[in-house]
């Protein structure tokens, strides 16, 4: 039986930090179930593209339907190795839903990695676990890092930033880095 990931996404999530980390991580071996608040299998999260044009931030663009492989309210947090949570524009309103909340906390008191890319730190700071932690995220979400008690470290956008269980990058150039360093904290390991 392969280990588990919960990846946790919702609608407008970045299409390359939810598409790449699903695929990364099912070809390593985990069993990756994506669950989205109020909704099952089989039903899907629009996700959005997001790049640089040229004007102070950035452009969102409609991606791909992404289909969910777990329903929401099954998860079970002893179920699964790890968390993995997206970013977009999804963490700015699943973290207003309190068994999401409740997730994020069950793996921090059991010390499971967690990864978080983006915007997905807003989730991690509101539910309070960043106390202590250094942690990066997308630029603008480096305020809500350091008011929920973390120190927020500004790194390359394709870096990514390790603290004793938890994962962090600032966006999809990173996609590589975070899962990377999520798998090495779920046990993996890697020899070229």
């Amino acid at each position: 039986m392969s280990k588990k990931v919960l990846l946790l996404c919702g609608d407008f999530t970045e299409d390359y930090e939810t598409m790449v980390p699903f695929q990364a991580l099912s070809m390593l071996g985990y069993q990756v179930d994506a669950v989205c608040p109020d909704k099952k299998a089989g039903e899907t999260v629009a996700t959005a593209v997001h790049d640089f044009l040229g004007e102070q931030t950035y452009t969102e663009l409609r991606g791909h339907n992404f289909a969910l492989t777990a329903d929401f309210d099954a998860v079970k947090t002893e179920d699964y190795e790890g968390l993995f949570i997206t970013g977009g524009r999804a963490p700015e309103y699943i973290r207003l839903n309190p068994r999401v909340l409740e997730i994020t906390r069950e793996f921090f008191a059991a010390g499971k990695p967690v990864a978080a890319i983006c915007h997905g730190p807003q989730v991690l700071a509101a539910a309070g676990v960043l106390e202590g932690y250094k942690a990066t995220a997308y630029p603008a979400v480096g305020p809500d890092v350091t008011n929920a008690g973390g120190t927020y470290v500004e790194v390359g956008m394709d870096d990514a930033v390790v603290d004793r269980n938890l994962v962090t990058a600032p966006a999809w150039p990173a996609d590589t880095a975070i899962c990377r360093e999520f798998a090495k904290l779920m046990g993996a390991k890697f020899e070229i």
